[in-house]
C-alpha cells in the first residue's frame, strides 16, 4: 500500500491464518472509526476501565493541538536563539526524553541554534556532561507528573549550578513542560520560568511525542515542525480509514499481536544507524503499553545483524529511500521463515507519522491481547523500592547491599531467589544456563550512557549473551529502562533473564538539597529494580562491579561465559 507519506509491505510467512483473525477482530470493532471517535466501548463492558482508557486518549488530538501552538513555539525559539544560548538541555525520563532524542539525532539541530542535549540518566559522569555549560544553557525540563525523582534531582544540580554562576533568577534560564496543577507547574510560576508549555492532562507520557512534549524541544532545535505535524496529519488520516487492511496503523497492530499469539512475541526492529534512537522510541512505546498481565510484546533493537534467530520472532524494517535497511540480515530473517513487514520512510521530517501510526498500531495490539495499553501498573514497584532503600540510607548512611552469591576479583554476583531455584544450587558463574529456549537476555547497565568505551563493550557482551543462549537480547541504561521496558521486565510474560550491572563513579556527586548523591541514587535504583525482579519470580543477577573499566567489565562476563 502507497501512502503519501510511507509505503508498507507485510510477508506473513505463516502467520497467515492468525492475522486474518486478528485482522477481523479489528473490522468487529470498527477499530479505526472508534479511534477517531475515542469511543472506549470497543475496550469491552468494565465502565471503570474504560474510564481510565478514556482519561489517555488525548494522544488522538495531540497533532491538532500542537499545530494550535505553532506560533508560541517559534516564538519563542526565535527568542531563544536570539538571546545566545549554546546549549539548550533537556532534563527529563522516558516519554519525556525520548521522542525529543529521536528528532535530534534523526534529523539533527538547525545550523545557528543552540546544541540540543538530553539528560535522562542520574549517574554523577553523565549529569557533569551535561552540566558543562551551564552558565550558557537554557535547561528544558520536562515532566508529566512534575514528581519523578530523577528531573527534578537533575533540575535541582542546574539551579545550584546557574546561582554559582551569579543568575540568582535562574528560573529566567528554565522552561518547564508539564500538566496543569502538577509541583513542576507551581514551581515554574513561582520561579518565574522563562516560559510554562502546559500539555493536556489526558496525554500518556509515553504517547507524547507529536505533543508539546515533542514540539517544544523540535521548535528548540530549529526543525520545521509544521512539516513534521503534516507528515502526521497525513498519516493520521490513513490511519483512521476503515479498512484494516490498508490502513497503515492497524496493519501493523494486527501483525504484532499475531506475532504475539502465535508464540513470536520478539518484535524485531531493524533500522539504519541514522534511525537507530527511533528504535529507543518504539521500545518504551511496545514495551510499557503490551508487557503487563502476564502477556507481553518483547520489542528488540540495536542488535547485531548476525545475532541469532529463533521461530519467536516477527520483524519490522523501517528505513529511507537510498538508505535501505540490511539486505543480509533481511535474507537470513527471510530463509529463518520470519513474518516481516517493511516500511519506507518519504523522507526524514516523515519521522512525525511514524510516530502516530505506531502509536495506533500498539493501541489495536493492546486491544487484540485484551490489555489496557495505556497504563504501567508494575512501574510503581521499582520506585517504590527505591525510595524505601533511600530512607534506609538517610537513616542509616549505607544501602543495605545483598550479600554475593560469588566473589572474585572484587566483582560481586547475586542471584534472585528464581534463579537460584531454576539453578538448584549451582554458583552464580553458570547463571547463563538459567536461559532457556524463546527467552530473551536483558543487559541492563547503571553507568554512564556517553561513555564510548564502557558501550563498546556493552555492545560486544550483549551479542556474545546472544550467542551464548540462541536468543533474543535487549540492552539497557539504567534508570532509563525503568521508564521504558522495566514495565515489561516485571508484567509481562517471564521469558526475560536479566543482568543488572553496577559500577560506582570515581566522583561522586551531591544532589542539592538531598541527603544523598547521585550516585547513591542511581545505586538504590539499581538495587531497587533487581528487588522487585525477586519479588515478581523474574531469573535476574545482580553483578557488582568494583570500579568503571571495560576491561573489569568483560573480566566479569567472562566469568558468566565460561564458568
Amino acid at each position: 500500500m502507497v501512502g503519501r507519506v510511507s509505503q508498507f509491505t507485510i510477508s506473513p510467512a505463516g502467520l497467515e491464518a492468525i492475522l486474518g483473525k486478528t485482522f477481523a477482530r479489528l473490522e468487529q470493532f470498527h477499530f479505526p472509526t472508534a479511534l477517531e471517535d475515542r469511543d472506549t466501548a470497543i475496550w469491552g463492558a468494565d465502565e471503570a476501565l474504560r474510564t481510565k482508557i478514556a482519561n489517555r486518549l488525548g494522544w488522538v488530538e495531540a497533532i491538532d493541538f500542537a499545530r494550535a501552538q505553532l506560533p508560541r513555539l517559534l516564538a519563542t525559539a526565535a527568542s531563544v536563539r536570539r538571546d545566545g544560548f549554546t546549549d539548550v538541555v533537556l532534563l527529563g525520563m522516558g516519554g519525556s526524553s525520548l521522542a525529543p532524542e529521536v528528532l535530534r539525532q534523526c534529523i539533527g539541530g538547525a545550523p545557528g541554534y543552540p546544541r540540543f542535549r538530553m539528560l535522562d540518566s542520574v549517574d554523577p559522569d553523565a549529569v557533569r556532561d551535561a552540566m558543562s555549560m551551564a552558565a550558557t544553557s537554557l535547561f528544558v525540563f520536562a515532566s508529566k507528573s512534575g514528581g519523578t525523582i530523577e528531573p527534578n534531582a537533575m533540575a535541582s544540580e542546574a539551579q545550584q549550578r546557574l546561582q554559582i554562576e551569579g543568575f540568582d533568577d535562574w528560573g529566567s534560564r528554565f522552561i518547564a513542560i508539564t500538566d496543569e496543577g502538577t509541583a513542576l507547574h507551581t514551581l515554574a510560576q513561582q520561579e518565574r520560568f522563562r516560559e510554562i508549555f502546559l500539555n493536556p492532562s489526558n496525554i500518556g507520557g509515553r504517547y507524547s511525542a507529536l505533543s508539546l512534549f515533542g514540539m517544544v524541544p523540535a521548535a528548540l532545535m530549529g526543525l520545521d515542525i509544521e512539516a513534521l505535524l503534516t507528515r502526521a496529519s497525513d498519516m493520521e488520516e490513513l490511519c483512521f480509514m476503515p479498512d484494516v487492511h490498508t490502513n497503515p496503523g492497524t496493519a501493523l497492530g494486527a501483525l504484532m499481536a499475531a506475532g504475539a499469539e502465535a508464540g513470536r512475541d520478539k518484535l524485531t526492529l531493524v533500522v539504519p544507524p541514522r534511525l537507530a534512537s527511533f528504535g529507543l522510541w518504539v521500545e518504551q512505546l511496545v514495551a510499557e503499553s503490551t508487557g503487563k498481565e502476564g502477556k507481553g510484546i518483547v520489542p528488540i533493537t540495536g542488535e547485531r545483524t548476525d545475532a541469532p534467530l529463533a521461530d519467536d520472532r516477527i520483524a519490522v524494517f523501517v528505513h529511507l529511500p537510498g538508505d535501505p535497511a540490511d539486505g543480509a540480515l533481511r535474507d537470513r530473517l527471510r530463509a529463518a521463515g520470519t513474518p516481516m513487514m517493511d516500511i519506507e520512510l518519504t523522507d526524514v521530517l516523515s519521522l512525525g507519522a511514524e510516530f502516530f501510526r505506531w502509536e495506533v498500531a500498539t493501541a489495536a495490539a493492546g486491544r487484540l491481547l485484551d490489555i489496557n495499553p495505556f497504563d504501567e501498573p508494575n512501574v510503581q514497584q521499582a520506585k517504590d523500592a527505591t525510595r524505601k532503600l533511600l530512607e534506609t540510607y538517610v537513616e542509616e548512611e549505607h544501602l543495605p547491599t545483598p550479600e554475593p552469591h560469588l566473589s572474585i576479583d572484587g566483582i560481586r554476583f547475586t542471584q534472585s531467589h528464581a534463579a537460584q531455584k531454576h539453578l538448584e544450587g549451582l554458583s552464580p558463574a553458570h547463571f547463563l544456563d538459567a536461559v532457556a529456549p524463546r527467552d530473551y537476555v536483558g543487559l541492563l547497565a547503571y553507568l554512564p550512557p556517553q561513555d564510548p568505551a564502557l558501550e563498546e563493550a556493552l555492545v560486544t557482551l550483549r551479542a556474545k549473551l546472544g550467542a551464548h543462549g540462541g536468543c533474543a537480547t535487549m540492552l539497557g541504561y539504567g534508570p532509563r529502562y525503568l521508564h521504558s521496558t522495566g514495565q515489561l521486565h516485571k508484567g509481562g510474560a517471564n521469558n526475560g533473564v536479566f543482568v543488572i550491572v553496577t559500577a560506582p563513579a570515581a566522583e561522586d556527586l551531591a544532589i542539592p538539597g538531598e541527603p544523598y548523591s547521585f550516585g547513591t541514587l542511581e545505586l538504590a535504583q539499581a538495587l531497587g529494580d533487581f528487588h522487585s525482579l525477586d519479588r515478581t519470580g523474574r531469573r535476574a543477577l545482580l553483578v557488582q562491579l568494583p570500579w568503571r573499566d571495560p576491561a573489569i567489565l568483560q573480566r566479569a562476563f567472562e566469568i558468566l561465559l565460561n564458568p
